[in-house]
């Protein structure tokens, strides 16, 4: 039996509208468990990057719960909050966030020395693993600007897991890339979850999709279906896709 990282509880996210509320997440009850890629797809504006935010602390659920190591993170004050994403939990988004007047190896470096329990020399052994393992060894002296976009969310996917977070959040992680890039990067994030990293990720994108492990699919603030796959292999891609694209037209994707 899986162990559970995360659970949520009834949990409901609303924005003030026009006068009224806007309901965008609506009583969902989810557990997400160790060495999981999870993928969340859904139409647009069905409430994925909003589930994703109040799930990982990023922003706060207006009722329910998230409970993580026995703790509620919908009540946690935000110092305690900011240890949480710090350590626990890393974050990759559609626009890598790279800081521009670092090199990549300090990009990477400077979320590890944010964590006081780990030396300055475990971190830079750390981070020169990461540039290794994705790729860009032979370009970590250089700035943001002078590399490739590729390049740039292979970074910024290092600098996510440079503290081995318990759990990753990924949000339209490949949204910006071209083909090939796409392809790279979830190469990557495969890679790290077989290896035994526990994925979150939100997409619109059927080839980001197939890389799940566990599919769920929201619409209109509620989580309607499940769908569980075994661990993606390449060389099985067409039989995957065609039966990811047979149960999203059931979920009327």
């Amino acid at each position: 039996m899986k162990n559970t990282i995360l659970s949520a509880k009834d949990l409901c996210k609303s924005y003030a509208h026009n006068g009224g509320q806007n309901h965008v997440l609506q009583h969902i009850d989810l557990d997400l468990y160790e060495g999981d890629f999870s993928v969340i797809m859904g139409a647009s504006g069905s409430g994925k990057s909003t589930l994703l935010y109040s799930l990982s602390g990023m922003d706060r659920a207006t009722a329910g719960e998230v409970l993580y190591n026995g703790k509620d993170i919908v009540k946690m004050k935000e110092k305690e909050l900011s240890k949480l994403r710090q350590k626990d939990f890393g974050f990759i988004f559609q626009q890598m966030h790279l800081v521009s007047n670092l090199t990549l190896f300090e990009n990477i470096a400077v979320a590890g020395y944010l964590d006081k329990a780990t030396s300055a020399n475990d971190v830079k052994e750390r981070t020169e693993q990461l540039l290794e393992k994705m790729g860009i060894a032979d370009v970590k002296t250089h700035l943001p600007s002078q590399v490739s976009g590729g390049q740039q969310q292979r970074c910024a996917i290092a600098r996510a897991v440079v503290t081995n977070p318990r759990l990753l959040f990924a949000d339209e992680p490949t949204g910006s890339l071209n083909r090939k890039n796409t392809y790279e990067v979830l190469d990557l994030l495969s890679s790290l979850n077989k290896s035994g990293q526990s994925i979150l990720m939100v997409t619109h994108d059927i080839k980001a999709a197939l890389r799940a492990t566990r599919l769920l699919y929201l619409d209109d603030g509620k989580i309607t279906g499940e769908l569980s796959l075994p661990p993606y292999i390449h060389d099985e891609r067409k039989s995957r896709e065609a039966q990811v694209n047979a149960w999203l037209s059931s979920m009327q994707w």
